[in-house]
């Protein structure tokens, strides 16, 4: 039986924040930026950080909520919401995987995706990695144009694999190209050339020499080279030093979504995935204070996974976004005048979050087993009239239930970090409603009554003064 990629997945936000904005913005003090002004770069909603996108690749993946036999859930990223609280953690309960589990978080480098996801393959079992990014760069800063926020999910274990492992090696080097110390709110840089010349051209070539020797593969045999740096230049030299041609090298989505950190090898991954043939052997590359390097080969069973959605999908998805200004704001990276409706205390009972867990990080309602009406919230008493039961009801999953939307309003009055805030009544198929707030109206996407609903795992509020955020499920059109 062979180990491997059983199932796949990707999410990366619509808004796309045009380069040009950013460059145009600095460029009286670095007009070296204006190089860097071209495409676009994936930019994450106000609400969203790296665990809700994790929550939507792991969707993706798995191709809903719910699986079972996970023995695992394991994250890879550095920028969680949370130091010390487990962030897989609330992936695993958003996509309600149960608790009979081990959850992992994984960090402190920008390999940290591609160490989650060779840890999972050499841990044995069936395990769900999810990787994904936020990252907060200083306005001006290079780093500001050439990220972007994505992320993927992988479902690996054994079976009919997507892709089989065919093997890996690793290599920790403590070259300090970057680094964010404890209390920093931004990566500090070091000498590009430097980099290059001392930890890509040096540190990779033998991590994937070591990587094919393991494997028992040469080179040659490799079709799709997966390596998550911004550069083309760097890229195609890394190439051309561990002996493939440039042709090899995978789309590093660099004019369309921006390089997500420690996701991007896996972000790449997924996106070459979407496009592979059977037999297709693929190297993946994660590079920070050494390098990581993990080959697959792609199966027969590839095509009933491809077209489903995925990296691709989303990337068909984006919207233009040219207000560098809200981007600023989404990121806090400036301290907005936010009127006095915002002044509220929101400072979150831990025990009631905790009470009542399932209904808000799964979106769990309730099913009458008397009458079989669907309601959400689950409570005590049916809401059907004409049953009426007490302590009748079983739970009911709605996160992936098809909705649509029952009214709406745009309300310029409340507070939201993007005006206006929008809000209806939704109607799930089968029964049960909620009235919901509702995100990701894009400047084309006009509501109308009837229209397809989705929902979205996202953050619901932030408490600023105590570093906490709450998670809710909100509506988005379909």
């Amino acid at each position: 039986m062979q180990t491997g990629i059983l199932a796949f997945g990707g999410y990366v936000p619509r808004a796309r924040l045009q380069r040009q904005v950013i460059a145009a913005a600095h460029s009286w003090f670095t007009p070296a930026l204006k190089g860097l002004g071209r495409g676009e770069r994936a930019m994450a909603n106000w609400n969203e950080d790296s665990i809700t996108m994790a929550v939507e690749a792991g969707r993706d993946c798995l191709g809903g909520q719910g699986s079972s036999g996970l023995d695992a859930v394991i994250m890879g990223s550095t920028s969680y919401p949370f130091k010390d609280r487990q962030n897989a953690g609330v992936v695993a309960d958003a996509l309600t995987l149960g608790s009979d589990l081990m959850t992992l978080d994984i960090g402190g480098s920008q390999r940290a995706g591609t160490s989650a996801l060779m840890a999972a393959l050499q841990l044995g079992g069936s395990a769900l990695v999810v990787s994904a990014e936020k990252r907060r760069t200083k306005p001006g800063n290079p780093l500001e144009l050439t990220t972007g926020d994505a992320a993927a999910a992988f479902h690996v274990g054994q079976g009919d694999v997507v892709a089989c492992y065919l093997g890996g090696a690793s290599r920790a080097v403590d070259l300090v190209d970057h680094f964010r110390g404890e209390n920093g709110e931004f990566d500090y840089t070091w000498e590009e050339r430097w980099v290059r010349d001392e930890g890509y051209l040096k540190i990779v070539p033998d991590t994937v020499a070591k990587a094919l020797q393991n494997a028992g593969v040469t080179i040659d045999q490799v079709s799709t080279f997966c390596f998550p740096v911004p550069s083309a230049r760097i890229a195609s030299a890394v190439a051309r030093k561990v002996g493939l041609a440039p042709e090899a090298l995978a789309d590093n989505l660099q004019g369309s979504c921006g390089e997500a950190g420690a996701s991007h090898p896996l972000v790449m991954l997924a996106h070459t995935l979407d496009n592979a043939d059977p037999g297709d052997i693929i190297l993946v590359v994660g590079f920070g204070q050494g390098s990581d390097a993990l080959l697959f080969q792609v199966t027969d069973a590839i095509r009933g996974q491809q077209g489903k959605g995925g990296i691709t999908g989303c990337l068909k998805q984006g919207y233009r976004e040219e207000n560098y200004h809200k981007f600023l704001a989404f990121n806090q990276l400036i301290e907005m005048e936010q009127g006095i409706r915002s002044e509220v205390d929101k400072n979150t009972g831990l025990t009631t979050l905790y009470r009542n867990k399932d209904m808000v990080q799964g979106l769990i309602g309730g099913r009458c087993t008397s009458c079989n009406t669907k309601q959400f919230p689950k409570s005590n008493i049916c809401a059907n009239p004409e049953c009426g039961r007490f302590d009748s009801q079983v739970p009911e999953p709605f996160a992936d239930k098809s909705a649509a939307l029952n009214s709406f309003t745009g309300d310029g009055l409340t507070f939201s970090p993007n005006p206006p805030h929008y809000y209806g009544m939704v109607q799930f198929e089968g029964g049960g409603r909620l009235m919901s707030d509702i995100t990701d109206v894009t400047p084309d996407a006009e509501l109308k009554i009837g229209m397809s609903m989705r929902m979205v795992f996202r953050v619901k509020d932030y408490d600023h003064q105590r570093g906490f955020r709450r998670y809710f499920w909100i509506a988005t059109p379909a």
